[in-house]
């Protein structure tokens, strides 16, 4: 069914996604990395870590990770 949408005014965006009117499927896309040490990550009341010599080695030669292309 047809949709009729009033006057719209978007201020900013800021992620997520906006359907007007009708739509069959929508399929937000992205992607993100993330470098962390060992036990960076942990969340929980009662962590204990107990990790001695930790190192992150950010170098990544890659020019791309994860592509996000056309509407596949």
């Amino acid at each position: 069914m047809p949709a009729i949408v009033g006057p719209i005014n978007i201020n900013s965006v800021g992620g997520g996604v906006v359907n007007f009117g009708d739509s069959f499927y929508l399929s937000p896309k992205s992607s993100g990395k993330t470098n962390a040490g060992s036990g960076a990550l942990n969340t929980g009341n009662w962590i204990i870590t107990n990790n001695g010599l930790s190192s992150t080695n950010p170098f990544d030669p890659d020019v791309a990770d994860q592509n996000i292309t056309a509407n596949a």
